[in-house]
């Protein structure tokens, strides 16, 4: 048997369904064959594919009613997302590049955290271009383009956050390992999985809170909320196949972005 590009656990939901795997597998291959500052490839994506996008959509769209914070509410109208069509990578990192000078470059899957990471500092967001399994439009075990887009994309056209994830990149790049496992514990409960205060409401800033139907609908209640501490978060493990057990509560928006800009400006300077 032919060995797969992409590989898979067993508890993936596409593990055993060969015509998911021939199409991860092939996605996978035009990101291999990108050129590096070249526009992402274009991916004909499939009527069964846009249906989990729409689905997908709809249900994270109304929760974002409720939990998402101003600034991503603010720039969501301007990515022009709509249930009618996916977009192609490439035209919301052109938008993306308008607004904070950040790009989108396409991966075929994951990448290791210090791959990932070393490249924000050239404003390159490493991002995948595959669709989740259609038996579960609303979870996937891996960032799929729903993660990338819905969940990052917003904050990413927002030069504040666009700097942050820069100086994540800087401070990498010249970490050892054991500051990097710092970094990206910092990056995990911040970027992924931050929550701020507006108000006496609780909003989510992490992309992976945003972008994940079952989780956004239930950290209210279920995780642990503690106060925001880059000292703690630092030596949080998590893990990421799991619903967040411990949330990080920062001030406010603002009080989030002050702190961690500070604190990865003099980190950069290690």
């Amino acid at each position: 048997m032919k060995a797969h590009l992409v590989q898979l656990d067993l508890d993936h939901p596409g593990f055993r369904d060969p015509t998911y795997r021939t199409r991860r597998d092939a996605i996978a291959r035009l990101a291999g064959a990108h050129e590096r500052g070249q526009p992402p490839p274009h991916v004909d994506y499939t009527s069964e594919e846009s249906q989990v996008w729409s689905t997908a959509l709809l249900a994270l769209t109304r929760l974002h009613a409720r939990y998402a914070c101003r600034s991503y509410l603010e720039a969501w109208p301007t990515l022009g997302f709509t249930g009618a069509r996916i977009p192609q990578l490439a035209e919301i990192s052109e938008r993306l590049h308008g607004a904070s000078g950040l790009t989108y470059e396409p991966v075929a899957g994951l990448v290791t955290p210090r791959g990932f990471m070393e490249r924000l500092a050239d404003r390159t967001f490493l991002a995948t271009q595959y669709m989740r399994h259609p038996s579960t439009p609303l979870y996937t075990p891996e960032p799929d383009l729903i993660h990338e887009l819905v969940g990052h994309a917003p904050s990413l056209c927002d030069e504040r956050y666009a700097r942050i994830n820069q100086l994540f990149g800087d401070a990498t790049r010249k970490a050892d390992d054991a500051f990097v496992d710092q970094l990206i514990r910092t990056y995990w409960y911040c970027m992924e999985f931050g929550v701020v205060r507006e108000g006496d409401a609780l909003k989510a800033v992490g992309a992976g809170l945003l972008s994940s139907f079952g989780e956004l609908g239930r950290f209210e209640e279920e995780a642990k909320l503690v106060p925001f501490d880059l000292d703690v978060i630092g030596g949080t493990p998590f893990d990421p196949t799991q619903y967040q057990s411990t949330l990080f509560v920062a001030a406010s928006e603002e009080a989030l972005l002050a702190t961690l800009t500070e604190w990865l400006e003099l980190a950069a300077r290690r």
